[in-house]
């Protein structure tokens, strides 16, 4: 079975220390509180802006930032028009 990727976000719970950062600073909650360390609540919600990545004390998520929605949004406030990612869910852009 072939399964889609739908951004380059990737996180590895066993390197999590539970600090919150993650979900505190994701602009589309794609983090959330669990049993003593962060949950993927919505995955398929990252825009892949880089900001739970920068902020993760333990190195526990992994984001290529400056591609996807973050990149598009970026590039349509710096020249103008509405953002052109690609995708034509609500959980983009």
């Amino acid at each position: 079975m072939v399964t889609e990727t739908i951004n380059t976000l990737r996180y590895d719970a066993d390197h999590c220390i539970g600090c919150g950062m993650c979900w505190t600073v994701c602009p589309h909650a794609v983090f959330a509180e669990g049993d003593g360390v962060a949950s993927l609540a919505r995955a398929e919600a990252c825009m892949e802006c880089g900001a739970c990545r920068m902020n993760c004390p333990s190195g526990a998520i992994e984001v290529e930032s400056g591609v996807g929605c973050a990149a598009a949004m970026y590039a349509a406030a710096l020249k103008g028009g509405g953002p052109s990612c690609g995708c034509e869910t609500e959980s983009c852009c």
